[in-house]
């Protein structure tokens, strides 16, 4: 199999609209939760989420693009030009742009589009319906219009595995360059469903936080934990064969080492309460790797302060490694930035290879004491530490589960100039 590096990566999140800003806010502490502002909450039990702020789709297309586009696509396709432009990918040839490819999901595509076509709809009639309401909703327009404004011709898909959606996506782009599909692949989740019939929809599961204070709506592996929040964004990495990206000089981050994928086959929305599926997805990840528990530093959880959830990974933690779980630090960006849904997993991929390339661990936000049985290391503070290797995890509804692993890339001498594909 050919070996797999990051040379790029872009976030759109709720606290930050670049991964230097995104990754610094992290390191702070920052919490980017608080009372929605897209609608009108007094009916709603779930008040608060992490929106993204500021964010100005014009800054990466012209007004023509922006309106074809719903807001899951334009955070994509805003995360895809800032890791493509520190990848150094431009000016492609007709040849290389068959060889790069695409593969970004959502979860959820456009519940906006959905709502405002469905109202249309009822009291205008069919012929009145939105002309491009089908190609603004689906789920796979995210990866679409990365491949369209890019002109990237190679490969290009969607996976849809509700919150597994980003890491599934990033895995799958791994195996395609392992087998020789593409050279580089640009993968990564998306999602912008902060809206009436998302929350509406999640709180119904009785999914959703209810609580009022942005400090301690989202608690992961807290014992006060009460649901989770609902965040948006983007997260995007290039991925590229590792002789592609020393042959053209670029920049490595960090190398994607191992790719875990297991299903529950237990329940539509609840994980299996041994962890046992996540536990082999963590498990397949590492022996691909050719990894031993003990040389993993640093897990980065799904951790979405829901009650099972945690308690839930916390089993399948201890499952994987054994007695080497408590050598780990466990962590939760979801305790900042919310549940991204389809969009998590590759906001969760940046900090991973983020805090490979600085040896720095963020502290779960929040977190304060835990229940009796979850007496893992969750980084209640942000520590240095030596990241050699490091762990991603998402668990889907439907009983996805989805292992990334990444490690320090220290073979060959790298030159510091990038250039072109």
């Amino acid at each position: 199999m050919r070996r797999v590096v990051v040379t790029g990566m872009g976030a759109i999140s709720p606290i930050g609209n670049s991964v230097d800003a995104y990754w610094d806010s992290l390191k702070a502490k920052k919490v980017g939760i608080a009372p929605i502002t897209r609608f009108d909450t007094t009916e709603y039990k779930a008040k608060l989420a992490a929106e993204v702020k500021d964010f100005d789709p014009l800054s990466v297309m012209d007004v023509k693009e922006s309106r074809r586009m719903e807001l899951f696509s334009q955070y994509a396709v805003a995360a895809a030009a800032e890791a493509l432009s520190q990848a150094g990918i431009h000016d492609l040839t007709e040849e290389e742009s068959y060889r790069v490819g695409v593969s970004i999901g959502s979860g959820i595509g456009s519940l906006q589009v959905m709502e405002q076509a469905h109202t249309k709809l009822m009291e205008k009639g069919p012929g009145r319906m939105p002309t491009l309401f089908v190609p603004l909703l689906i789920s796979n327009m995210a990866a679409g219009n990365v491949g369209i404004h890019f002109g990237l011709k190679g490969k290009n898909i969607n996976v849809v595995t509700a919150c597994a959606t980003g890491t599934h996506s990033i895995g799958e782009a791994y195996r395609s360059i392992q087998v020789g599909d593409a050279d580089v692949m640009v993968a990564g989740g998306t999602e912008a469903a902060i809206c009436p019939m998302g929350v509406a929809g999640f709180t119904a599961l009785t999914a959703l936080s209810k609580e009022t204070d942005p400090l301690r709506a989202s608690l992961p592996f807290d014992k006060d934990r009460s649901g989770f929040v609902m965040g948006e964004g983007a997260g995007v990495l290039v991925l590229e064969e590792l002789s592609h990206a020393l042959e053209r000089g670029a920049v490595i981050l960090a190398e994607i080492a191992g790719y875990g994928a297991t299903s529950d086959a237990y329940h539509i929305t609840s994980p299996v309460e041994t962890g046992e599926g996540a536990a082999r997805a963590m498990k397949l990840a590492m022996n691909e790797a050719g990894l031993a528990a003990d040389e993993i530093q640093y897990v980065n959880a799904h951790g979405t302060a829901t009650h099972l959830n945690d308690l839930c990974e916390t089993r399948a933690i201890k499952a994987a490694f054994g007695e080497a779980a408590y050598q780990l630090n466990v962590n939760s960006t979801k305790s900042m930035i919310g549940h991204a849904l389809g969009a998590a997993g590759g906001l969760e991929a940046v900090v991973c290879v983020k805090s490979i390339m600085e040896n720095y661990i963020h502290a779960t936000a929040g977190f304060r004491e835990a229940e009796e049985e979850m007496d893992l290391n969750y980084t209640p503070e942000g520590i240095s530490r030596e990241v050699n290797a490091c762990l991603t995890n998402s668990l889907g509804f439907g009983g996805h589960n989805a292992t990334l692993l990444f490690k320090k890339f220290a073979d060959a001498k790298q030159i510091r100039t990038p250039g072109r594909v």
